[in-house]
Parts: structure tokens; C-alpha cells; sequence
């Protein structure tokens, strides 16, 4: 694990701010009328505050009520997916990883919209909070659908993922957990099936994942040319690995 720094934590030694390489873009984080109305309404119940989600050890039966499996996504994005999923999974914890503000916002509107109440929303970087606050072995189900592509090989270096994210994904499975990905790129999609080649985990390329809804992410690359690729790896049992 690589112990790095949390964005947006900290200092230099010169008073500047710590730069950190993340895999997302800094975008606006004004919100609104119809964003700030969910926010306002919401955000108190289904948003995990950011400094306590970075300070204590993840509980979830602090903010889910109970303890379920375990299911996280990582770029919620403003919720297309994360809530037509939770919405079928009643009986998981959907935990979102996302860090754009109007991002959130819509995702609690389409929460309160939906009658979904198993999602809670955590606006941290997601490699820093999966390595730093949940414990080995808890997440059942991890997805990363349509990640920043940065398509300009000078920016390949930002992707969400690498070999590091693997790895810190792959502890964080249960025994025979499964991680779903997918993307309009298809370098990037090469990229994954060699940066997850691991003895820990075990899939590659798949059919379409049905439960997986068609977001406007997805159509705007399959306007352009880009038909999306699915793939599906699971943690392989530690007697197996």
C-alpha cells in the first residue's frame, strides 16, 4: 500500500498545497436551483460528512443503520447508475465515492426521486479512502463504470486504474468478491485487463453487464464510435491465490 497523502489534506513545508496526481479533473462545484434544493433537503441524511469519513474508522451501521453487504462505487457521477443498482439491491449498503459537488447533488435528487434510501455518498478521493478507512476483506462488490479516460497519453499517468488501485481494490474483496468495470476506450481497456493481471484476481472481458444501466455516458461514446467494453474480476479465495 502506498500511504500517500489525502488530497487536499495538507501542506508543504512552505506553507504551499501538497500536490497530489488524482484521477479527476477539479471541476466547478456551484449547484443549481433544482441541485441546491436536493442538497439543502438531503445532504444531512445520505451525505457522510467528508472530515469524519476521513477521521474515524468506517462503521456502517453508523450510517447505514444496520450491516449489510458491503457495495461501492467508485465516480458515482450524478447517480445514473448507483441508484437504478441500489434500487434493485434493497437488502446491500451501496456506498458512492464521488467528489463533484453538482455530481452529488443530482444523485441525491435521483435517491429522494426513486424512494432509494441504501446509498450514502462519500466525497473523498476513493483510492485514499478505500486504502485508508476500510478494513481488508469488507467490500462486497466494487463498480467502476465509464473512469476519466484522459485520453492523451501524457495524461495516462492519471487514470484511476493502475496497478496501485488494483491492488488496494483487491485486498478490500471479500473471498470471491467481484469487481465490475467499464469503459468507451479502448486503450484503456487494455490497460485494465494488464494492470489487474494479478494472482489475486481472476476475469477479464465479458458480455455486457444487463443490470448495468444505459447512462448518457455510455450513448454519447456510442454516438462517437465507441461501443463500451465490460469487464468482470473477482478476488480469488486466499488458498486458491
Amino acid at each position: 500500500m502506498s500511504g500517500r497523502a489525502r488530497p487536499d489534506s495538507g501542506t508543504t513545508e512552505d506553507g504551499r498545497p501538497l500536490q497530489v496526481v488524482t484521477s479527476y479533473a477539479r471541476r466547478g462545484s456551484r449547484l443549481n436551483a433544482t441541485q441546491q434544493r436536493a442538497w439543502d433537503e438531503y445532504a444531512r441524511h445520505w451525505v457522510v460528512p467528508a472530515e469524519l469519513a476521513a477521521t474515524e474508522p468506517w462503521r456502517p451501521e453508523r450510517w447505514f443503520g444496520r450491516d449489510a453487504r458491503l457495495v461501492i462505487e467508485v465516480g458515482s457521477g450524478d447517480g445514473e447508475s448507483v441508484v437504478a443498482l441500489a434500487a434493485s439491491r434493497p437488502e446491500q449498503d451501496v456506498l458512492a465515492l464521488e467528489v463533484w459537488r453538482p455530481g452529488v447533488a443530482s444523485t441525491l435528487r435521483r435517491l429522494a426521486a426513486a424512494e432509494v434510501t441504501n446509498v450514502r455518498l462519500v466525497m473523498l478521493d476513493a483510492s485514499w479512502f478505500l486504502e485508508h478507512r476500510l478494513a481488508a476483506g469488507s467490500v462486497a462488490e466494487v463498480w467502476t463504470f465509464f473512469p476519466d479516460p484522459w485520453p492523451k497519453k501524457r495524461h495516462h499517468k492519471r487514470r484511476l486504474v493502475d496497478r496501485e488501485f488494483a491492488s488496494v481494490v483487491s485486498s478490500r474483496l471479500v473471498s470471491g468478491g467481484s469487481w465490475r468495470l467499464a469503459t468507451d476506450w479502448p486503450d484503456y481497456a487494455a490497460q485494465i485487463e494488464h494492470q489487474l493481471a494479478s494472482p489475486n484476481l481472476t476475469g477479464g472481458r465479458t458480455a455486457r453487464w444487463e443490470e448495468r444501466p444505459v447512462t448518457r455516458f455510455e450513448r454519447r461514446g456510442i454516438e462517437a464510435g465507441r461501443p463500451p467494453v465490460d469487464l468482470c474480476y473477482r478476488r480469488v479465495p486466499a488458498e486458491d491465490s
